[in-house]
């Protein structure tokens, strides 16, 4: 499992990369792919729309099932990885680099994991 020094994570196995204050990339982790298996759809969000930390704002189709995707930030969908419409693979092949959307004016955070915290996390849910 591979967790990067540079992001933050939740407990439901998003990371998030900070570009500043109020805009922040969101992706799955490692991890979560890992256990999700070969991802062959993916259900991103609109640009414009509204999150809602600790609500769904996406999912996730593996040959194994269906999974929703949380949103850790209250902002709005500035932007969405369209690449991964077309190649929701990327994924699996390299989950910190296929982020699922950039949101912006970001109003409020989910309590976040260090990338430490989350190794635990993860530990702890493996037992």
């Amino acid at each position: 499992m591979k967790v990067l020094e540079n992001l933050v994570y939740t407990k439901t196995h998003e990371w998030v990369k900070f570009e500043d204050e109020t805009t922040a990339l969101v992706g799955l982790t490692d991890y979560a792919q890992q256990t999700l298996g070969e991802l062959v759809f993916v259900n991103l969000p609109e640009e414009g729309d509204g999150t809602t930390a600790g609500e769904v704002f996406a999912d996730v189709e593996s040959v194994k099932a269906v999974s929703d995707v949380y949103c850790p930030v209250t902002g709005i969908v500035s932007e969405v990885n369209e690449e991964l419409l077309d190649a929701p693979e990327k994924i699996n092949e390299a989950p910190y680099g296929a982020w699922f959307a950039k949101i912006s004016d970001i109003t409020e955070k989910e309590e976040f994991l260090s990338p430490e915290e989350y190794v635990e996390f993860v530990k702890k849910e493996m037992e």
